[in-house]
């Protein structure tokens, strides 16, 4: 079977663009790498230090409807942390730049917390157990 070497990107179609890069920039670090308008949309590419590649898309004719995960395609997007001290320091900043966000979870997979972007696409900051002795 062919491999697959990572995930090359992700492309969001918002309501806002600039709402929406302002805030990947502001609340989880990305940076503004190119912006291209055909006529129909208009795209920001960003890339995260991590490495991570966000493209966010406005549609000139889009329905202005929130994100809802309960129709087909996208459910949420996890983004990996470390460990569950870096949780804590993430729950911290999203509190101090007034983001919504659930409290610290743990469970078989894990830990995490959920937050939403402008457009609600439900975003998850996850941890996974370390593989040889079971704790995050």
């Amino acid at each position: 079977m062919p491999q697959l070497t990572g995930l090359a990107h992700i492309t969001l179609s918002v309501r806002d663009r600039d709402a929406s890069v302002e805030f990947y920039r502001d609340v989880l670090g990305f940076r503004e790498y190119q912006t291209r308008d055909d006529g129909q949309w208009l795209r920001t590419t960003c890339h995260h230090p991590c490495g991570l590649v966000l493209a966010l898309t406005q549609h000139r004719d889009h329905f202005n409807a929130r994100f809802d995960p309960r129709h087909a395609g996208v459910d949420h997007i996890a983004f990996e942390v470390a460990g569950v001290g870096d949780l804590e320091t993430w729950e911290e900043r999203l509190t101090e730049l007034d983001v919504d966000h659930s409290p610290i979870v743990h469970c078989d997979s894990g830990s995490l917390m959920s937050f939403t972007d402008p457009d609600g696409v439900q975003l998850e900051l996850h941890c996974s157990p370390d593989p040889d002795t079971g704790e995050d």
